[in-house]
């Protein structure tokens, strides 16, 4: 029985020299977008999933949470989901959002994104304990 893996993204090199291809993992893309979106000030966190609030708990850092990954023919559509602070203007934010993961992964993988998709999950809410 054949093992299912998830599809890797395939570039050609653009050295003057012909090296061969580059392929990139998918959850590549998400650590970077991830790690980038989460850069943003306003940004509290990322949406993840049951199982990687487990494993957070248990003490590993989780980086490609809270981001889907799309190929397709139109190209690479990329969506995030986070949570953002209270009383951060949330058109601004998630511009940012699209801006910084466009341009850190056009600068690391020199790919082109067909579009980013900010999903606002949840606010952020400070805790009154403070006061």
């Amino acid at each position: 029985m054949a093992e299912k893996t998830a599809p890797y993204l395939r570039m050609k090199s653009n050295g003057a020299q012909d090296l061969g291809n580059i392929e990139v993992a998918p959850e590549v893309l998400e650590i970077i977008a991830s790690i980038a979106a989460t850069d943003i000030e306003g940004v509290a966190s990322m949406r993840g999933n049951f199982a990687s609030g487990v494993v957070e708990r248990l003490g590993k850092k989780v980086h490609g949470k809270g981001i889907k990954t799309e190929l397709s023919e139109e190209g690479l559509a990329i969506d995030v989901y986070c949570v953002i602070n209270y009383g951060v203007s949330i058109p601004k934010t998630a511009l940012k959002i699209q801006e910084q993961v466009r341009q850190t992964l056009e600068n690391m993988t020199s790919l082109q994104t067909q579009e980013v998709n900010v999903h606002i999950t949840g606010v952020h809410f400070e805790s009154q304990a403070a006061e």
